[in-house]
Order: C-alpha cells, then structure tokens, then sequence
C-alpha cells in the first residue's frame, strides 16, 4: 500500500470562517512525510538536527477541492518520485471520507549543509524513495484492476 497518514483536524488548524487554513495543508503533508520518514527507520532528531544534507522545498502547490472543516478526519496518502540524483518530488493526496479534498505537492533539492550546494541524495533517501514509490505503483495497479 502507499503510506497514509491519518490525521484529525483540530480548531486550532482552522481559519476565521471555520475552514482549515490554507497554509496548514501543506504542514498535514509535511506531517505525512516526516511519519513516512520515521516509520522506514529514519531518526527524525538527527534527520532535522544538524545534519549534513539537507532537502529544503523549493517549489510547493496545493489544490483544493472542497473545504476540509474541524473535526474532519484526514487520510494523506505520500507518493514520492526522485526527479534526479538531487531532486524530488512527493505528491500529496488529501482525503475525507474517501473524497478527495485536496492535492498537493512538494518538490525538494538536496544540498550540502556547509557549502549550500547541490549535492546527490545519500542512499538512505534514495531507498525511501524507492520504497514508497514502488508501494504507490502497486496501490495504483491494484485500484485499476478494481475498476475494470
């Protein structure tokens, strides 16, 4: 299966007019990713904690479909794909209830901690890379033989 995680929407996630602030989509999906991270075995801490790589986002997109309210409960399904020996790229899909109420995307460069270049992606990376991509493509496989 792809990872999901499953997330609870609380009050403090919300806007003025009672709908999820736009900007804490993308903190769900960040929330997905750094799960995805720790449940294949990465140490978030030292992960985030002075490392020596880095994977900044340099391009992030959101679209949503229908507003997502308090109370509403989250599944975001992670679906990763390296772009090239320093890039990738996770794709996000937001559901409720098995209605699709957004999608979104991140796309991520990973650079040298000291010297602020690119540099390739350690091999830890690349194997969650593969790990959850391959999932995806079998979760996709399996849904089309559903439909026909």
């Amino acid at each position: 299966m792809s990872f999901n995680y499953h997330r609870t929407v609380r009050f403090q996630d919300t806007d003025a007019a009672g709908v999820v602030y736009f900007a804490n989509v993308l903190s769900f999906c960040h929330e997905a990713y750094e799960e995805s991270l720790e449940i294949f075995g990465i140490n978030i801490k030292e992960f985030f904690s002075n490392p020596s790589v880095a994977y900044p986002i340099v391009h992030a997109n959101v679209d949503f479909f229908r507003p997502i309210f308090c109370g509403d409960k989250l599944v975001v399904t992670l679906i990763p794909q390296k772009l090239s020996a320093e890039k990738f790229e996770i794709n996000y899909e937001i559901l409720v209830a098995d209605v699709m109420v957004a999608k979104a995307f991140t796309r991520h460069v990973c650079i040298d901690t000291t010297s602020r270049q690119k540099t390739d992606l350690p091999q830890q990376m690349i194997e969650w890379l593969e790990v959850n991509a391959s999932e995806a493509e079998k979760a996709e496989r399996r849904k089309s033989r559903e439909a026909i």
